[in-house]
């Protein structure tokens, strides 16, 4: 008998239930005997010993169905082991709900936060197994994460669908694309949306050159411009202030966010209107687009074998086109950032795309 727990850490994506999915059908179809423990909202239903007993009905007719029937929520690594408001020692409450359960592991599913504590409770004695969920694909020691594809999508019918309406009428859009600290979905997104201008955090941008494309695209007889910006873009001026500078500035909350600055300034410079869109959430949300079913189905049952064979202490990942385990050590606190002088890149500049630099 195998005593398993499971839990969904973090920001929601599509694709978290064909994960879980994917982890469960793998050990019933070996014809070992399991007991499955969900823990509820996160790593909060291990602190105080929140879960439900699942059994194979819960996980069937959930493969195309996005968010998580476990529930999420943020528990940030930083105050883990911080005491909660009653002075629980969180860490501690969840080596002994797992011991309490008897459970042979943990599986946890969820980005870069989520990892550095799956790394700890590791440290800590515990099996753990852990998938990589993550709309941004940061999550270092894996080439993709299940969730990116899905937004890339989204983000994209975004970006199609302003299109439209700003060929119509002669505007400048600026769609802001998720994404605080790496560019992976707002390149992709724009990239496969025509964008004619990509910004991204891993490259800070000059709003003065910003301005010339966009003039340039009028003299050419371009009456619109699309502008993917993620949220974490940042100008050449802001990148050479420090944390403290930057933070402040954006406390003094002049602009709801970057986009509406680079909106702004563009509307400044060049006279032409602009627009802002904001998709938000909704690039989280909706069913897992095929291409993450199959991805986080693979990641699922891989993870299922490790268990069978009582191989703990990894990320089940995707590297050079292969289903990989990866330490935990090696995994957690890292970020997996774009680099700037990427092909991808390289290409996009090929194809007469500015990011502003």
């Amino acid at each position: 008998m195998k005593r398993i727990g499971m839990l969904t850490s973090g920001g929601d994506c599509q694709a978290l239930n064909a994960a879980m999915r994917g982890v469960v059908k793998s050990i019933y179809n070996s014809g070992q005997e399991v007991e499955i423990y969900g823990f509820l909202n996160g790593y909060r239903g291990l602190i105080y010993g929140d879960f439900k007993m699942l059994t194979s009905r819960d996980f069937s007719g959930i493969l195309t169905i996005g968010g998580t029937i476990l529930g999420s929520s943020r528990t940030p690594f930083k105050t883990i082991k911080d005491p909660d408001e009653n002075g629980l020692d969180k860490v501690e409450a969840m080596k002994q709900n797992y011991y309490k359960l008897k459970l042979d592991c943990l599986v946890i599913l969820g980005g870069n936060g989520t990892h550095k504590t799956a790394n700890l409770l590791r440290q800590e004695g515990l099996n753990v197994i852990t998938l990589p969920k993550t709309i941004d694909n940061d999550l270092y020691g894996t080439d993709m994460t299940f969730g990116f594809q899905s937004a890339v999508d989204l983000a994209t019918s975004v970006i199609d669908c302003i299109h439209t309406t700003a060929a119509s009428h002669g505007r400048v859009f600026v769609i802001e694309v998720m994404g605080h600290k790496v560019g992976y979905l707002t390149l992709n997104a724009g990239m496969a949306g025509g964008a004619d201008i990509i910004l991204i955090p891993e490259i800070p941008f000059d709003i003065d050159k910003i301005a010339k494309k966009v003039e340039q695209r009028l003299k050419d007889g371009n009456r619109f411009t699309i502008i993917a910006v993620a949220e974490g873009a940042i100008s050449k001026e802001d990148a050479k202030l420090s944390k403290k500078e930057y933070q402040k500035k954006l406390n003094n909350k002049k602009y709801p966010s970057v986009s509406y600055e680079v909106a702004d300034l563009i509307q400044q410079k060049t006279g032409q209107e602009v627009r802002v869109t904001v998709p938000g959430h909704m690039q989280r949300g909706g069913s897992p687009c095929p291409y993450d079913r199959v991805f986080a189905s693979r990641l699922g049952a891989e993870a299922g074998k490790l268990i069978l064979e009582d191989e703990y202490g990894f990320m089940v990942g995707y590297r050079n086109r292969e289903i990989v385990k990866v330490p935990l050590e090696d995994v957690a606190g890292k970020l997996k950032m774009l680099d700037p002088d990427a092909a991808i890149i390289k290409e996009a500049k090929m194809l007469g795309i500015s990011f502003g630099d």
